[in-house]
């Protein structure tokens, strides 16, 4: 953190945390004027990881952006490949007869995989939260099970961060030998160490006392601020698209959407840092949940579709298939909350416009309205609660 400027006056000066901050999780820079220890307001200046993805968009044929989806949110990949996928298949389906035919196989093995990359995803987050809270252990904890999470996508689809694996049609490969085995393993494993996990931090009466209160945001103020996913929720919003607006198979399984409040305990606030870290702590054994279901009803069939280009639709003369003129709106649940795309084609086998909607980029307009107050210290604990990724503000 630098020094920028004093004041006129002498009372106030202007901080800069970020871009090279190491709580800010990325290039985020947060422009903050203090009075002594207390923050006075924070403006998020955005764009330093800024790489004109959407833009790329409109140069690639439909199937040559997946990659790309990758990296707009690089700690669930596998969700934004899915997002993607799902909105160019709902725009090939717009005419009659141009429906994609998904493998059903191949629709378990996507809510199979997305539902591992939650669990990876927010093992990274409460780890990294607690470590920037000053507690480093929880995060080897967090990240050993990561671990195991990156060896059953290695092993599938020959990749740990950026996966190229849910494709439009289908998916990229079939489970490889042994992996249904290995995934309970995991399940079971994650199960017993969550409970550990809980133990060592969650409980922690220390930790508890150092997040009760801060930034608590109403449920109207999630709202009004489009805040998305765990943020939402942890403020007493019973909304998850999943369960409410089910895409894939998720109307298939069963699990319980976890919502602020229940576990405010004594505290009395709702929606605070301390619900925000819980909240990702539930999620993730009920994604263990799905993922069971998902090994349980997963037929014994073709992953993939029939088609050469991996699940793409193609014509009699084996060119890629033109998506209708038209736009489409697809969201899905991310483990940030709603990620949506909107694609617009104009006939041709490139998309005319791409537009990404992601939970980072609407969770930092609430910045402005909750850091004044605060102490500099929990400007820190506000940024690791709502579980920020640069790459999704700065598409």
């Amino acid at each position: 953190m630098t020094v920028e400027a004093y004041t006129v006056d002498g009372d106030l000066m202007t901080l800069n945390m970020g871009p090279h901050h190491p709580s800010t999780h990325g290039v985020l820079r947060l422009v903050l004027e203090v009075d002594g220890e207390v923050v006075v307001s924070c403006r998020p200046d955005l764009g330093y990881l800024h790489r004109s993805i959407e833009k790329i968009g409109e140069f690639l044929e439909y199937p040559q952006f997946v990659p790309y989806t990758d990296r707009v949110d690089y700690v669930c990949a596998m969700n934004s490949n899915h997002a993607y996928c799902l909105a160019v298949e709902q725009l090939l389906g717009s005419v009659a007869g141009s429906e994609v035919k998904i493998p059903e196989r191949a629709e378990w093995l996507r809510i199979l995989f997305a539902e591992l990359n939650r669990i990876s995803s927010h093992l990274v987050a409460v780890g990294a939260f607690a470590m920037d809270m000053g507690a480093f252990t929880p995060f080897l904890h967090g990240i050993g099970l990561r671990e195991l999470v990156n060896d059953i996508f290695e092993k599938t689809c020959g990749a740990r961060l950026t996966y190229n694996y849910i494709t439009i049609g289908g998916v990229a490969a079939d489970l490889h030998a042994g992996a249904e085995a290995e995934i309970l393993a995991f399940c079971d494993t994650c199960e017993r160490e969550m409970v550990r996990f809980n133990r060592l931090i969650t409980a922690n009466s220390i930790f508890k006392g150092r997040l009760a209160g801060v930034a608590a945001v109403s449920a109207a103020d999630a709202v009004s601020y489009g805040l998305v996913g765990p943020n939402l929720r942890a403020s007493g919003v019973d909304f998850d698209l999943r369960r409410d607006e089910p895409y894939g198979f998720y109307s298939r399984v069963q699990f319980e959407v976890p919502v602020g409040g229940a576990f405010a305990g004594a505290r009395g606030r709702v929606g605070d840092s301390y619900d925000r870290f819980v909240l990702r702590c539930i999620e993730i054994l009920e994604s263990v949940r799905i993922v069971r279901q998902c090994l349980e009803q997963m037929p014994k069939s073709a992953a993939k579709a029939d088609d050469p280009v991996g699940g793409w639709q193609v014509d009699a003369n084996k060119q890629l298939r033109k998506p209708p003129r038209g736009e489409v709106y697809c969201r899905v649940e991310n483990p940030r909350g709603e990620t949506g795309y909107h694609v617009v084609s104009d006939g041709s086998r490139k998309p005319y416009r791409i537009k990404i909607r992601t939970g980072s980029f609407t969770a930092m307009s609430i910045f402005e309205k909750l850091v004044p107050g605060l102490m500099i210290s929990d400007v820190v604990a506000v940024i690791g609660s709502f579980d920020i990724v640069v790459p999704e503000i700065d598409r």
